[in-house]
C-alpha cells in the first residue's frame, strides 16, 4: 500500500497534481495497489486531488481523525472528538501560551458529505489563514468552541508555526496533541493520540495490508508519526528537519515529483 501527504508532498508549488505523479498514481492503481491520501485536509478538500489521480478509495483526514470513503463521498469513521469543554480548558491555555491568538473549529459528521446543516469550519473574526483560501463562517469564541470537533486550529501573526507549538506544548503535551502542516503561524490542536498514523493502520487493517508492506511520503511534523509508523517513510527533499530525520529515505522536492520518482521504481 502506498500512502501520501497532500500539500507539499505529493502536490508541488502549482497546488494541482503533476502530469508525471497522476501518471504512476495510475500505474499503481492498476497494478491493484492501494493509494492511499493522508492529509491535514479536512474530507470537503479530497475531491479535487483525488478526482485527477483516478483515486476511488480511503482518505485519512484531519490528521487521522477522519476516515473518508472516496468512491461513496462518505465520512465512514470519526475519532478523537475533542468535546467542548475541553476545547474551552485548551483556549484558556492558548490566551496565556501566545497571547492576541485567534481560533477556528474543524467538524464533521458520519455520513455522506454535504447531508448535514452544520457548519463544518467556523472561524473567530481575524483568525489568519495561511492558504488564504477565504474559507470558513465567522463566528463568536463561544460558538467557535461550543460543539465538538475534530481539530481546533490556531493563528497567530507574526509567529512561526515551530514557535507556536513550542508554547502550545509546554502547557498543553500530555492532554492533547499539537502539531502544524504549514510554517506560517498556524498549528492544529488534535485529540491525544489521534495521527495520520492511527488513521493509516485503520485503512490496513480493513485491506488487510501488513505495516511492513507499507511505503509513506510526508513532508511537515504532522506526517513524523506516518513515516515512523510505515514499513519504509520517504520524506521530501523540501520536508521539515524533523520529517528528514526520521525518515528510512529522503526523495526529490514536490517540485521536481519527489513521491513519482520514488514510485517509478516499482511501477
Amino acid at each position: 500500500m502506498i500512502a501520501s501527504d497532500v500539500d507539499g508532498t505529493l502536490l508541488g508549488p502549482a497546488e494541482v497534481p503533476s502530469e508525471r505523479t497522476i501518471g504512476v498514481v495510475r500505474r499503481v492503481l492498476e497494478d491493484g495497489v492501494p493509494f492511499v491520501l493522508a492529509s491535514g485536509r479536512p474530507p470537503r478538500w479530497i475531491p479535487p486531488i483525488a478526482g485527477p489521480l483516478g483515486l476511488t478509495g480511503y482518505a485519512v483526514c484531519a490528521n487521522g481523525a477522519v476516515l473518508h470513503d472516496i468512491g461513496r463521498h462518505e465520512v465512514v469513521a470519526v475519532h478523537g472528538l475533542l468535546a467542548p469543554e475541553l476545547l474551552h480548558d485548551v483556549a484558556a491555555t492558548l490566551d496565556h501560551a501566545l497571547p492576541g491568538c485567534r481560533l477556528a473549529a474543524e467538524r464533521v459528521v458520519l455520513g455522506p458529505l454535504g447531508d448535514s446543516d452544520m457548519h463544518n469550519f467556523v472561524i473567530e473574526p481575524e483568525y489568519h489563514n495561511p492558504w488564504g483560501d477565504g474559507e470558513g463562517r465567522f463566528a463568536p469564541r463561544a460558538e467557535v468552541l461550543g460543539h465538538p470537533a475534530i481539530k481546533l486550529l490556531i493563528s497567530k501573526r507574526g509567529m512561526e508555526s515551530d514557535e507556536m507549538a513550542f508554547a502550545a506544548r509546554e502547557l498543553l503535551d500530555g492532554a492533547v496533541d499539537v502539531t502544524y502542516s504549514s510554517s506560517g503561524g498556524l498549528i492544529e490542536i488534535a485529540a491525544h493520540g489521534i495521527t495520520k498514523a492511527t488513521g493509516l493502520a485503520e485503512v490496513a487493517e480493513r485491506l488487510s495490508v501488513p505495516r511492513e508492506r507499507i511505503v509513506a511520503f510526508g513532508d511537515m511534523p504532522n506526517d513524523v508519526e506516518m513515516l515512523t509508523w510505515a514499513g519504509h517513510g520517504v520524506a521530501m527533499a523540501n520536508g521539515h528537519r524533523a520529517v528528514t530525520k526520521v525518515a528510512d529515505e529522503i526523495t526529490g522536492p514536490a517540485s521536481e515529483d519527489g513521491v513519482a520518482q520514488i514510485l517509478e521504481r516499482w511501477f
